[in-house]
C-alpha cells in the first residue's frame, strides 16, 4: 500500500484560457492534507520533463510519449477532463498506469449550458440578438422564420451518449416537459431520468423522432467523425442538432451542408474540430448556427468539484481502495 511519505505528485496543466489552469489554492490544499507527500505544482510545461521521471502520480491533461517513457515510477494519471482521447496511445494503453478522468465534474454546468442552447434555438434567441445589434424591433421577422419560435414542452430530445452529462441534462429537460430518449453503448445500465434508452445500434430508429439531438459521446477511434450526412438526413427538417462533446465527433462538412441546404432547422456547437475556430471557417457564416466558444463546462464551482474528486481519490489511493472514475483503456473512456 503506498504511503504519502514515499509519494511524489506532479500537478501540471497550462491553457491559454485561465479557467483551465490548475489553481494555486488546490495545490496548497493537497500539501495541507498530505504534508509528508512531495507535491510539485508547475505553472506551465517547462519543468515537466525534469519532474516526471520520479513522479508516482501525474495530475493534468496529457503527457508526451517520451515523458511516459521516462516516468519510471508512474502509477496513476488523473486527467483534468472527462475526455481522455489524448492519452489513448499504445504506450499508455500497454502500460500498467491507472488512468482516472473527471467525469461528473463538468456534468451540471454542461447540462445547464445545453438546456440554454436548446431554449435559445427553440425561441430563436440568436436571431433576436442579431436584430438587436441592428437596433431593429423584429417581432414579425423572427416569427416568420421557419420553424417558428416553439415551446420545448412535449418535444422529443435524443441524447447520444447517455452518461453523466446526458443524465443531468435529462433531469432538466424532463422538468421542462420534454420526452427524453437516451442512446448509449449499454442501454441496460444508467437509464435513469430518460423515458426510453436504446443501444447505439438503434440510433437510426430514434433520430426521426427527435426535435432536438444532443451529441455527448466520448471521442474514440470508433466515434471520430461518426455523426455524418446519413444522420442529418434522418432528422426532421424542423429538428435541431447540438454538439457539446468534441468537435471531431461530427463531420463538419456534413453539418455545414445540412444547414446550408436546410436539411435540419438549425444547430448549436460548443466545440469545433479545430479550436479556436479559425476566422476563415465557413461555420461562422452558416445559417441558423449558434456557436459558443467551448464554455459549456465552465463554472465558478468547477475547481471546487475537481478538488473534491482529487482529494477523495488520493484518500482511496493511500487506503488501497478502488479509485473513482477509472478509465477503461480498451474502450477509451
Amino acid at each position: 500500500m503506498p504511503s504519502p511519505a514515499d509519494t511524489k505528485i506532479v500537478l501540471c496543466i497550462w491553457h491559454k484560457f485561465d479557467q483551465w489552469r490548475f489553481p494555486d489554492w488546490l495545490a496548497v490544499a493537497i500539501r495541507k492534507r498530505y504534508p509528508e507527500m512531495k507535491v510539485v505544482h508547475l505553472p506551465d510545461y517547462k519543468g515537466l520533463d525534469d519532474e516526471i521521471g520520479e513522479a508516482d502520480i501525474f495530475c493534468g491533461f496529457s503527457l508526451k510519449p517520451e515523458q511516459v517513457a521516462s516516468a519510471r515510477r508512474l502509477k496513476w494519471i488523473h486527467c483534468l477532463a472527462a475526455g481522455v482521447n489524448q492519452l489513448m496511445r499504445d504506450d499508455v494503453r500497454r502500460s500498467p498506469v491507472v488512468i482516472t478522468n473527471s467525469r461528473h465534474v463538468h456534468a451540471v454546468a454542461m447540462a445547464e449550458h445545453t438546456l440554454g442552447l436548446i431554449l435559445a434555438l427553440a425561441r430563436r434567441l440568436p436571431s433576436a440578438v442579431r436584430h438587436q445589434l441592428e437596433k431593429r424591433w423584429a417581432q414579425q421577422d423572427i416569427w416568420n422564420e421557419q420553424p417558428n419560435p416553439m415551446e420545448i414542452n412535449g418535444r422529443t430530445l435524443v441524447i447520444i451518449g447517455y452518461g453523466a452529462i446526458g443524465q443531468e441534462l435529462a433531469k432538466r429537460a424532463r422538468a421542462c416537459g420534454m420526452r427524453v430518449v437516451g442512446v448509449k453503448r449499454d442501454p441496460a445500465r444508467g437509464a435513469e431520468h430518460a423515458d426510453h434508452v436504446v443501444g447505439t445500434g438503434e440510433l437510426a430508429s430514434v433520430l426521426p423522432e427527435a426535435d432536438f439531438v444532443v451529441l455527448a459521446v466520448p471521442l474514440t477511434p470508433e466515434t471520430e467523425h461518426g455523426f455524418g450526412p446519413e444522420h442529418f438526413a434522418a432528422m426532421k427538417k424542423t429538428a435541431y442538432f447540438i454538439n457539446i462533446g468534441r468537435g471531431a465527433l461530427v463531420d463538419e462538412k456534413a453539418l455545414l451542408a445540412a444547414l446550408q441546404e436546410r436539411i435540419i432547422a438549425g444547430a448549436a456547437i460548443d466545440v469545433a474540430e479545430v479550436e479556436p475556430l479559425p476566422p476563415e471557417s465557413p461555420l461562422w457564416a452558416a445559417p441558423n448556427l449558434f456557436i459558443t466558444p467551448h464554455l459549456a463546462g465552465v463554472s465558478e464551482r468547477l475547481w471546487h468539484r475537481h478538488a473534491a474528486l482529487l482529494l477523495d481519490n488520493l484518500e482511496r489511493y493511500f487506503a488501497g481502495k478502488e479509485l473513482l472514475n477509472v478509465v477503461d483503456k480498451e474502450r477509451g473512456y
